[in-house]
């Protein structure tokens, strides 16, 4: 079976986290999308310069934290009041101080998988294989170097956009491609 190209990337390094930043908002209000930002650490004002939205972790970390004190709650009330009843020390079958600790401990359990999974998926993880690393010089993205993706339709002419990016003080501008089967 023949391989299709379906997705090619502009890749350029810049030469400090300031020139990344700001090439990547430069491009950015070019109007171009698919853009992505590669350095050894977070760089400070890069999920600005990419346009991302708010950050859905929050969110997720409530659903699970509120899943889990639910199911911890109907869970003991059905068990302790319903299925079975055992009168200790005189206490009613509905005794929700005794019940807290279960509650808080279900709680940060199903939160704390709940962002685990949740950032996979946001993440994209795992995701074994991208065209990009098998550039030979994008290998210095984990150690000093700082690097703009810029995808592109495959077929297109990618020279403005490599054009663009020497421009806004790219060091090195090469075109990767990629294939899925």
């Amino acid at each position: 079976m023949e391989a299709k190209v379906l997705d090619s990337w502009v890749l350029a390094e810049f030469p400090t986290p300031t020139a990344l930043v700001e090439a990547t908002n430069t491009v950015r209000l070019k109007g171009y999308t698919n853009l992505d930002t590669y350095s050894p650490y977070p760089l400070h004002g890069g999920s600005e310069a990419l346009g991302l939205p708010r950050s859905k972790v929050p969110l997720i970390a409530l659903t699970g934290a509120m899943t889990g004190l639910i199911t911890a709650f109907a869970m003991q009330t059905y068990m302790n009041t319903f299925d079975y009843p055992i009168n200790v020390g005189g206490r009613p079958l509905f005794s929700l101080p005794s019940w807290f600790p279960i509650m808080f401990e279900l709680t940060v359990l199903i939160s704390a998988l709940s962002i685990v999974f949740g950032l996979f998926g946001l993440s994209r993880l795992p995701q074994p294989y991208h065209p990009v690393f098998e550039n030979e010089a994008f290998r210095s993205a984990s150690t000093h170097g700082y690097w703009l993706s810029v995808g592109h339709a495959t077929g297109t002419d990618a020279t403005e956009v490599m054009n663009q990016l020497t421009a806004l003080g790219a060091t090195q501008v090469s075109v990767v491609t990629g294939e899925k089967e």
